[in-house]
């Protein structure tokens, strides 16, 4: 396995929403959802060290975990597609198809269910070694490129949004936001920013999911000890979780923004966003940077639930617009 020699660049936008404006607000999205048709969003920034060490390891290819839509998953398949290096996914729950394991399968990724217990297995000690048996030579990644060489892979996003402050007229910037899963972004921005400025954390799970504990553990690892760092609880009480108020704000926030969005992460931050707003925890004149994490290609198993959510029909979505 080579190292595939792709260095891509995101763009940073304004983004204008009458409830930005309201509030005295402005926002700049650094658009990592728009990086590649296939390798989107902040997947691929977590996904290359670890290919790195793939290679410097002479691996044969790439193991690796998720759910039926993971975004984790569908950037490592296209990236093996594309770059020439084989794939192994384990997912959670039962076999189903979706859009995303139907892109799997087009791009190669050799595919095993767990079940939902045997997925629940994947942090007890040698949950892996059965796999690397059977997959001799292959490099294990953790579920969503998690871990400090993800982390660190992420650092240099914020190198990214400081170099375009001048394309904005901007001399800098208030706060950095980013959705929460993991938090190996989370903790990466924190590290790349070093002090500079907050980086906040909308929380696409539930708190009790762990995310805290990670972030921590994940800057330790690295020498840090302060925070720098504040966490949000967007969840809507669940991972996945959707409802009216989110589908809603999506898809008004998409006609009005013109930027697509996808209901489990970056809606769920820039809903957060606007809900700090109108507690006063942002002030009026304050210059935001949201990241755009991508994921949008998940979103195509979830449209006709959001439009009923939201009470919007195609039709009435159009007329809108």
């Amino acid at each position: 396995m080579t190292l595939p020699d792709w260095n891509p660049r995101a763009s940073l936008e304004p983004l204008r929403l009458p409830w930005l404006a309201a509030a005295g607000l402005e926002l700049a999205v650094l658009r990592l959802d728009a990086l590649d048709p296939l390798v989107s969003g902040n997947k691929w920034f977590k996904l290359a060290p670890y290919l790195a060490e793939a290679a410097r390891n002479g691996a044969e290819g790439v193991i690796s975990l998720g759910g039926a839509h993971s975004n984790h998953l569908h950037a490592l398949a296209a990236a093996g597609a594309r770059f020439g290096f084989a794939t192994v996914g384990l997912l959670r729950g039962e076999p189903q198809q979706t859009p995303t394991v139907q892109d799997l399968q087009e791009f190669g990724m050799a595919l095993h269910w767990l079940g939902y217990g045997g997925y629940r297995e994947r942090h007890q000690s040698g949950f892996w070694e059965p796999w690397l048996q059977r997959y001799r030579g292959f490099q294990p990644v953790p579920e969503g490129g998690g871990g400090l060489p993800g982390a660190r892979g992420c650092m240099g996003l914020v190198a990214m949004i400081r170099e375009q402050l001048d394309s904005l007229g901007w001399d800098d910037y208030h706060s950095l936001w980013v959705a929460a899963g993991t938090g190996t972004t989370l903790a990466g921005l924190v590290l790349g920013e070093d002090g500079r400025h907050p980086v906040m954390g909308a929380l696409a799970v539930p708190p009790d999911h762990g995310v805290a504990e990670q972030v921590r553990t994940l800057l330790v690892g690295a020498g840090r000890t302060d925070q720098g760092y504040r966490l949000i609880d967007a969840s809507r009480g669940g991972f996945a979780r959707l409802d009216a108020q989110l589908a809603r704000f999506l898809l008004d926030s998409e006609r009005d923004g013109g930027l697509a969005l996808e209901p489990l992460y970056t809606a769920k931050a820039l809903l957060a966003i606007r809900e700090d707003a109108e507690a006063g925890r942002i002030p009026a004149g304050s210059r935001l940077v949201l990241l755009h994490t991508g994921g949008l290609q998940g979103r195509r198993a979830m449209q006709a639930k959001l439009l009923q959510l939201a009470g919007y029909t195609d039709r009435a979505m159009e007329e809108q617009g």
